[in-house]
């Protein structure tokens, strides 16, 4: 009985510190990623696309971007989509291919990121944190309805909070890790 609860608590937590790993992937660091512009969508033919959907991308350079539209005549489009994302990108336009020169980041700007960072992760803290109290929520219901004993509540819910407490240090190292390459980038 215990055991699923734990299983869907880690599978859901293992989810919050892949989705916390994506997230910290598009924030800049000072080096060209092609992962900068995965929050971009463009307006392709009327429907919101992820970037990535409508153009090769490219990193061919510590500090350039280089984006290959499938169809030409949507360069505009994902030249002004950068543009909107305000990542503090501007591509240059050539007709066939966008180029994106990634500056160098200011301290002021470099501040500013570490501190998104650390948003970011207090974000997925809380979502651990809530995938803790539904686990433990489930086990009083299930040891109120006698499905399981008071010992192995208690023992579940020192479980649960071991597992709150790896995932939580996870985001703490991800997180750290990425403050780092944005403070030294």
């Amino acid at each position: 009985m215990t055991k699923e609860i734990m299983s869907d608590a880690k599978q859901r937590m293992k989810k919050t510190i892949d989705d916390l790993t994506h997230d910290l992937a598009s924030i800049r660091t000072g080096r060209a990623s092609v992962h900068l512009l995965d929050s971009v969508t463009v307006d392709y033919y009327g429907t919101q696309t992820p970037i990535s959907q409508v153009a090769t991308l490219h990193a061919p350079e510590a500090n350039l971007i280089t984006v290959q539209p499938w169809d030409i005549s949507q360069i505009a489009q994902i030249e002004r989509a950068i543009m909107a994302a305000n990542l503090g990108l501007n591509p240059s336009n050539d007709g066939k291919i966008l180029r994106v020169p990634v500056p160098p980041l200011t301290e002021e700007r470099r501040h500013e990121l570490a501190r998104q960072v650390s948003k970011i992760a207090e974000e997925h803290r809380t979502a651990v944190r809530q995938i803790r109290r539904d686990g433990n929520d489930q086990l009083k219901k299930k040891e109120k309805k006698k499905e399981i004993s008071e010992d192995e509540e208690f023992r579940a819910h020192e479980e649960v909070q071991e597992l709150t407490n790896e995932f939580v240090k996870e985001i703490d190292a991800l997180a750290k890790q990425k403050e780092e390459e944005i403070l030294t980038g």
